[in-house]
């Protein structure tokens, strides 16, 4: 079975990122077809993959700055063909399901439908975006929409990382799709003997991650809170903090693992089409008090593993801090460390490989030798 990987861009790593990694573990040395490549901004176990990217690679300042030739990646991707492959395993967030496939079967492991092509209002706001940029862009967005949806009826199968985004397709795409969760490492973490009293957020400090709604919270009530990660937001965030607000920064990842496991509650304040940091506290055995939407609604359950707050508002989230420290001792570490148990990369790769090997059936392909 020739099979070949497709993937957005490789410039920045992230959840995408993780997904491929599984995805190469489970093919290794498959060829991964990309609109761009920055070896000095990804890992250096990326150097020994095999990767193709398009001509956009060399274009100005586009490893640094990928955002501004968003009209070019329908392009890149339309021309490049890869019909000589029995399979196409696309990665998706972008454009890069466009891809020529001719007979080739055609799985789209979809993250979300093109965010800024069919959210365009909310991910403008989420990126500050104004002035003349937002007065030009809306034109192009209905075009880029154009393409997008006709290049998803191009898609054999598609899989969807959560209930949300699998919505998403059939209401974007008018597509079916299958859920398969993305890969959590969840043998990194174990839960503790004991937990201590503060509450924790692991994340970038970005405007959509809602992080200010946990520091306001925690300053309101007086409870510790320790924020770890950084990003544009870090001294905003820092200036409405108060006295029970620890900044850690960046937290290495050797460290992460304890963090998670003695913390009181981890806190997920944003939305997120999945959102991997409350699957690793629950494997750590830490209850998530998230907002009721996106992945949560897939990756928590409400009253057995976390609590939900259903307005992202400062008042809604004190109200489920206060409603947490009333029912605290009812959560059961263990009991959170099975449900995240449901999202290991375990389960990812049988499900893909399952879903992969079924669809090749169907279409003919002898998925059980591999080129």
């Amino acid at each position: 079975m020739r099979l070949a990987l497709v993937h957005d861009w490789l410039n920045q790593r992230g959840g995408a990122e993780n997904v491929l990694e599984s995805l190469v573990d489970l093919y290794p040395g498959t060829p991964i077809y990309t609109s761009i490549y920055a070896p000095s901004k990804m890992p250096s176990a990326y150097r020994d993959w095999d990767i193709r990217s398009t001509y956009m690679d060399s274009l100005p300042g586009i490893h640094d700055f990928h955002q501004p030739y968003l009209a070019l990646y329908p392009h890149a991707f339309a021309n490049l063909d890869l019909s000589a492959y029995d399979v196409v395993l696309s990665n998706k967030s972008g454009f890069c399901h466009g891809v020529q496939t001719g007979a080739s079967l055609h799985i789209c492991y979809c993250l979300t439908p093109t965010r800024y092509v069919w959210q365009f209002a909310s991910y403008a706001q989420r990126e500050r975006i104004s002035g003349l940029t937002s007065a030009i862009l809306p034109p192009v967005v209905k075009m880029l929409q154009r393409w997008d949806y006709k290049a998803a009826q191009q898609v054999d199968v598609f899989a969807a990382i959560s209930t949300v985004v699998q919505e998403r397709i059939s209401r974007f795409y008018n597509r079916d799709s299958v859920v398969i969760y993305p890969p959590v490492q969840t043998e990194r973490f174990a839960p503790a003997a004991q937990h201590d009293d503060y509450y924790l957020v692991v994340s970038r400090l970005v405007p959509y991650k809602r992080i200010d709604l946990a520091v306001k919270a925690c300053t309101e009530l007086g409870v510790p809170l320790k924020v770890a990660g950084s990003g544009r937001d870090l001294d905003s965030l820092k200036a409405i903090g108060g006295p029970t607000i620890e900044f850690l920064g960046r937290v290495p990842d050797e460290d992460l693992p304890d963090l998670l496991a003695r913390c009181k509650a981890f806190i997920f304040p944003g939305l997120e089409d999945f959102g991997i940091a409350p699957v690793e506290a629950q494997a750590a055995g830490r209850p998530v008090i998230a907002f009721r939407g996106g992945g949560a609604l897939d990756t928590v359950i409400d009253g057995d593993t976390g609590l939900f707050f259903t307005e992202q508002s400062v008042e809604s989230l004190i109200d489920a801090l206060r409603r947490f420290e009333a029912t605290a001792h009812r959560f059961d570490p263990q009991r959170c460390r099975r449900n995240a148990e449901r999202f290991d990369e375990a389960v990812f790769r049988r499900e893909i490989t399952e879903l992969v090997r079924r669809e090749a059936a169907q279409h003919g392909i002898d998925s059980n030798e591999r080129v």
